[in-house]
């Protein structure tokens, strides 16, 4: 089409093209966030902090011993942070089972008041950045908003259940083992023009590196983790919003799935996606987590099986709920259980439950 222009339409072309990139530069470099440093190791937010931190932790020893020294010890922070001579950590790594064995990894009392710092003041700001179908540790978002979400994504499809309906459901292979350092400290750079806020976020980024593999991988357990790992899965997100163009898409944390009326063209989207995953995060699909299926047979999503007319609990997690109950008769465990199985079709377990009362 070009090839017919000649040659001072060429010229204006380009002038075009370029003035539009500068202003588009301009417009991000605009929105960049500044001078928010001061505002993270400010007192008041600190102390903030702290009183977000304490709610329900206040009887662990390490806590308690912070505590008795408190003003001296948030005066000594305030003091690194402000000269940045501030230094994170070490880490106590522990297992849990939740219910696949995890690596928890604890950092000090002191560096997890500071993620709190951080948190409050950069998660307003990159939550407006996030598209709406990701939920995962954000507000007002959750499990039961997802899956109430792929419940109403799945109607629109199959037009109230009168046509098949696919959903392509991946999961990503080590997540959180496998963010990149330099990757997601470019993502940062990207957003955030104040240099002192990028200097605490790296202390924070690179007190932790996975077995063997150094600048890979984020803590389970700290709370810029959540943050970090949403901002870095963000560019996933737009990539297919924009790019891929998915209106029927909904990310939790590693979890996403694509929902539509077409098989081939999920089958099409796979090696798109890995290829993104893996040129532009280094993050790979997991092979036996990938999977194209239609509704009516049943699709394991966030610990629930959503069929076309209800949902119902998965197996292993009914089990170990029943395990749990049965051995603990904990009244508010109970409660939290049947708030989480009012969302699904769950009667007969519900009244099991109760049972054990």
């Amino acid at each position: 089409m070009r090839n017919n222009i000649n040659p001072n339409q060429i010229s204006l072309f380009d002038a075009l093209q370029n003035r539009r990139f500068i202003e588009r530069e301009r417009e991000r470099e605009s929105k960049r966030l500044r001078h928010i440093y001061n505002n993270i190791i400010s007192f008041d937010n600190l102390l903030i902090s702290w009183q977000e931190f304490l709610r329900g932790k206040r009887k662990r020893k390490d806590v308690a011993e912070f505590q008795l020294n408190f003003s001296d010890n948030v005066l000594q922070l305030h003091h690194n942070l402000q000269n940045k001579t501030y230094n994170h950590g070490a880490y106590q790594a522990f297992k849990i089972n939740d219910p696949k064995p995890r690596n928890i990894h604890k950092a000090s009392v002191r560096d997890r008041m500071v993620h709190h710092a951080i948190y409050r003041i950069l998660y307003p700001y990159f939550d407006r950045k996030f598209i709406y179908d990701s939920y995962s540790c954000r507000i007002n978002k959750g499990t039961h908003r997802a899956i109430n979400r792929f419940r109403d994504f799945s109607y629109k499809v199959s037009k109230n259940n009168i046509r098949i309906c696919w959903i392509l459901k991946c999961d990503i292979k080590k997540f959180f083992a496998s963010i990149d350092h330099k990757i997601l400290k470019d993502i940062l750079e990207k957003y955030i023009a104040d240099k002192n806020a990028l200097w605490l976020l790296l202390r924070v980024i690179d007190s932790f590196s996975s077995k063997n593999k150094i600048g890979v991988g984020l803590p389970l357990g700290n709370l810029t983790s959540q943050l970090l790992v949403n901002i870095y899965m963000n560019e996933f997100d737009q990539f297919m919003k924009r790019e891929i163009k998915a209106k029927y898409y909904i990310r939790y944390a590693d979890d996403f799935v694509i929902i539509s009326e077409n098989k081939k063209y999920l089958e099409d989207l796979i090696p798109k996606i890995s290829k993104f995953l893996e040129e532009k995060l280094k993050l790979s699909l997991h092979p036996n987590k990938l999977f194209i299926k239609t509704l009516n047979s049943g699709v394991d999503f966030l610990g629930w099986v959503n069929f076309s007319y209800h949902r119902v609990l998965r197996t292993t997690t009914k089990r170990r709920m029943i395990k749990k109950v049965t051995l603990k008769h904990n009244t508010e465990s109970i409660a939290s259980y049947l708030g989480m199985l009012s969302h699904g079709d769950a009667y007969k377990l519900s009244e099991e439950i109760l049972s054990n009362l």
